[in-house]
């Protein structure tokens, strides 16, 4: 009659790690969408770049800077970034529009090069909504260069 405390331990240990690694559990390097996106590191700079209306942005530290072809040297904003659940967001103003950008990690395609992207963007600047791809020096984008 003791042997049955201890298989029932044994038990309840195996159906614990049978839960923590279960298919919604993440493996090593993978995403885990209980703790905050790590994928990009707060002050790593963030590129972005879309088409149709080609715009890009970068943002190192707590500035972006936007581009267009209509402003090609660009305008800059004071931003926030935070680390949400399976993404990174990046917020402030610019040129007295609200700015609100996500990036979340997708195979990207601009469509245009044969370039490979590590990340989805979607900005919303005021009442716009752009969208794209980016990209960090820590995970770039792969394939022909611009």
């Amino acid at each position: 009659m003791k042997t049955f405390p201890l298989a029932f331990a044994f038990a309840a240990l195996w159906a614990l790690g049978a839960c923590s690694s279960g298919p919604d559990a993440a493996l090593p390097g993978e995403a885990d969408d209980n703790q905050p996106f790590a994928g990009i590191g707060a002050g790593e700079t963030v590129h972005m770049t879309g088409t149709e209306p080609f715009w890009s942005a970068e943002v190192a530290g707590a500035t972006l800077t936007y581009s267009t072809p209509e402003t090609p040297e660009g305008v800059t904003g004071a931003v926030e970034r935070f680390a949400g659940r399976g993404g990174y967001s990046i917020s402030g103003t610019l040129e007295g529009r609200a700015l609100d950008i996500t990036v979340t990690p997708a195979d990207c395609s601009d469509g245009m090069s044969d370039r490979s992207f590590p990340y989805a963007v979607t900005m919303r600047l005021g009442n716009e909504v752009r969208e794209g791809c980016g990209w960090t020096d820590a995970k770039p984008y792969t394939g022909a260069q611009p």
